[in-house]
């Protein structure tokens, strides 16, 4: 099992893109740079499994072509990047989060979600990545109901250029759309699921056993292919606003800064007669909550530290 993280480095000073704005003209060569240093630092620390920014290749407003053509004079350093992760085992993938919205009754919308999935889809093709390299989506919005938005982003994924539905995948969330909403649009259409511990915990009025939705999602992966789950703690503590007067008590969809140890080994132990599978962590404290999960597996439960490293 990897355990991996998203996007930033808390552990070394290294941006996770080219965050400049235009005019200064951002380029994906710039972030490749930083992708080089992150790679290496994830190498250094046994690190296998990360999450790049979703603008490693910037947004080129107005201009839906004009990020292929950069993801194409980049090609040899896309490659170059590709090796490196190899080399070092890392798993790597992206996660757009609202950037793409295939559901979007706007078509406007839709059509720039279309061509953002073509750069991402592009620019993990040119660093020769296998098919664990995915593009995590969510359905996106009810709008005009949730059959509708369902069979919406069925039609919109079915009509995806092949080399994107290569790399798509979906998860449920915890606001709109349910593992079993999730569910019913892969027995349609075929897409991966991703599934999310916490979402389904927040948002499963089906009421499925979360070890079941758990290896149905995993079904859905070819063999010969590592599904990815995404595991993380809701935030506990209460936090002051900004004026220090008041308090925010938490939400339990927020994620908290580390992973519950505890939590983390019943986690393994429930799932030790499933698919092998690999984990995103998404906790606040992003590699150090690796490394800190890690070694509490260490101390707290050393009979499963040859799974999770």
């Amino acid at each position: 099992m990897r355990l991996g993280f998203s996007v930033r480095v808390f552990g070394a000073d290294i941006p996770s893109y080219d965050a400049r704005r235009w005019p200064e003209r951002p380029q994906l060569s710039t972030s490749l740079v930083y992708l080089r240093d992150i790679l290496t630092y994830l190498g250094v620390h046994s690190l296998r499994m990360y999450r790049m920014h979703a603008r490693l290749a910037p947004a080129w407003e107005g201009d839906e072509g004009a990020a292929l053509r950069e993801v194409e004079a980049c090609a040899l350093e896309l490659e170059a990047a590709g090796a490196l992760a190899r080399r070092l085992g890392v798993r790597l993938s992206f996660h757009p989060y609202s950037v793409v919205v295939l559901n979007a009754v706007n078509e406007e919308q839709a059509a720039r979600s279309r061509a953002h999935l073509a750069t991402l889809a592009a620019i993990l093709d040119a660093m020769g990545l296998d098919d664990e390299a995915v593009v995590v989506v969510h359905v996106g919005g009810v709008y005009d109901g949730a059959e509708e938005a369902c069979a919406r982003f069925i039609a919109r994924y079915e009509a995806l250029p092949e080399a994107s539905r290569r790399r798509l995948v979906l998860e449920n969330d915890d606001r709109r759309f349910s593992f079993h909403d999730v569910w019913g649009i892969h027995r349609a259409c075929g897409v991966r699921v991703v599934f999310d511990t916490l979402h389904h915990h927040v948002l499963n009025p089906e009421r499925i056993p979360w070890t079941e939705a758990l290896a149905l999602a995993l079904s859905t992966w070819p063999q010969g292919v590592t599904p990815k789950v995404h595991v993380s703690s809701p935030r506990t503590e209460f936090r002051p606003t900004a004026a220090g007067v008041r308090v925010k008590m938490p939400t339990w969809t927020e994620h908290s800064d580390l992973v519950n140890p505890f939590e983390f080994v019943a986690f393994l132990r429930q799932t030790a007669g499933l698919r092998a599978f690999d984990v995103m962590l998404e906790a606040k404290a992003r590699d150090l909550a690796v490394l800190k999960l890690r070694e509490d597996v260490r101390r707290f439960a050393p009979e499963w530290v040859g799974r999770v490293e």
